[in-house]
């Protein structure tokens, strides 16, 4: 049976996105997101699910471990985010004092946590906090989390929904040691690489001109110093199709003119939400 490791506890959106892609993997969380990239980098025959980025608050914060750990991307899923408000059974509105959550969450759902004059408070994960609340046992606390972590943790729901926007998606990546890409065919894909430029003047604009003449489309292209540095960045970018595509390759073999480090993370079939 595959192994799926997330971070976080059971009931966090990772595990749901988890449950959607294989249902039938041994799905197991990890304490951090460290821990997961360390765990598949040992382990060939397991996987990560990892949170990449959210629509509407944007990184996530893993692009060190990507850099750093160099897994195969083999998916992409975008995950609805649907938050709820998760207390003992029992409990009314008008009884929560203190909300508790993930940064994110809670800022996804700032309107609603405002409009209740409740006093928000930071933890790990949104799981880990549904998971505090039915131990507590407290009525004045509630947990912002998933519909699976209320029912992981007999919690009740309630009140749905109460993030900010609708549509809020996160995107996840599937990850793991083995190379492993799909046949280029008549499909969208996207290819993922990183890359650190040499150190000379306008090295960026100079690197970035092989896509624009070969008229290939960047839909990521974002910049992260190095450990320990604040004057040499790597960058990672995805770019819309196949790297077996010619006009990819030659775009590729461009901007490696201008890099001391390149490496392609994956290639991979674009989502059906991004046509959304």
């Amino acid at each position: 049976m595959n192994k799926i490791y997330f971070q976080g506890t059971f009931g966090a959106y990772s595990h749901l996105a988890a449950l959607s892609i294989s249902p039938k993997a041994e799905i197991l969380p990890c304490k951090t997101f460290d821990e997961c990239f360390l765990k598949a980098s040992k382990d060939p025959n397991s996987k990560i699910i990892i949170p990449e980025s959210n629509r509407i608050t944007g990184n996530i914060g893993i692009e060190y471990l990507i850099f750093e750990y160099r897994l195969n991307i083999y998916s992409e899923y975008f995950q609805k985010v649907e938050h709820n408000l998760l207390g003992i059974p029992g409990t009314k509105i008008s009884d929560i004092r203190d909300v508790y959550s993930h940064g994110q969450a809670l800022s996804q759902c700032s309107k609603f946590i405002k409009s209740n004059n409740l006093v928000e408070h930071v933890r790990a994960d949104t799981a880990g906090s549904a998971e505090m609340i039915s131990k507590d046992k407290d009525n004045k606390k509630a947990a912002i989390a998933s519909s699976l972590s209320a029912k992981t943790y007999g919690l009740e729901i309630i009140k749905k929904n109460i993030e900010n926007e609708n549509g809020n998606l996160t995107r996840f990546l599937i990850m793991g040691k083995n190379i492993s890409q799909p046949e280029f065919g008549k499909k969208k894909y996207i290819t993922s690489f990183l890359f650190k430029l040499k150190s000379k003047p306008a090295a960026l604009y100079q690197s970035l001109g092989g896509f624009a003449i070969n008229g290939v489309n960047l839909t990521k292209l974002q910049s992260y110093p190095e450990k320990n540095s604040f004057d040499s960045f790597f960058f990672l970018c995805d770019l819309d199709g196949h790297i077996e595509d010619q006009k990819v390759q030659k775009s590729l073999e461009e901007l490696g003119l201008h890099c001391q480090d390149f490496h392609v993370l994956g290639v991979f079939e674009a989502d059906k939400q991004r046509e959304k």
